[in-house]
């Protein structure tokens, strides 16, 4: 399995699930604690899970690497701490490609997370992932059905 791959549906306008992506104090609110997010081809997309150490599970230094407003994101990644050297180093190995298809007031999103290497160490970071990734969406879903109830 070289990708994983997640489809969800949110409760929100196109506009909006973009913004959640693409805003660092809205994406803050839903999945890391802190991000800085420049939405532009080759922007950053930096991700702070420990607010005091930006070096710390982050995905600092990643980029933005393909961008069409509404419709694509696509940015490096880097795993947490514990498979710094598997995913990390010495370049982010993995990228994160999102969908949005609009359907009247709801989005569609769909995540796919590319990259993978093989392996034993390989093999864990990807699953860790999947987990986390499952778990970071339904934080998204709350947020939405939260914000427009």
């Amino acid at each position: 399995m070289d990708r994983l791959e997640f489809q969800v549906k949110l409760q929100a306008p196109v506009e909006a699930a973009w913004h959640a992506w693409t805003d660092s104090e809205t994406v803050a609110k839903w999945f890391p604690p802190e991000a800085y997010i420049e939405p532009r081809l080759r922007g950053a997309y930096e991700l702070y899970f420990d607010s005091d150490d930006h070096d710390h599970m982050s995905t600092k230094g990643c980029k933005i690497t393909k961008i069409q407003p509404t419709t694509h994101l696509s940015f490096q990644w880097r795993g947490p701490d514990q498979y710094l050297h598997v995913m990390n180093t010495p370049e982010p190995a993995t990228h994160i490609h999102v969908e949005f298809q609009e359907e009247g007031a709801e989005t569609t999103l769909s995540v796919i997370h590319e990259g993978w290497g093989t392996g034993q160490a390989w093999d864990e970071a990807r699953e860790w992932h999947r987990k986390a990734w499952e778990g970071v969406l339904k934080d998204l879903q709350k947020y939405f059905e939260k914000k427009y109830r």
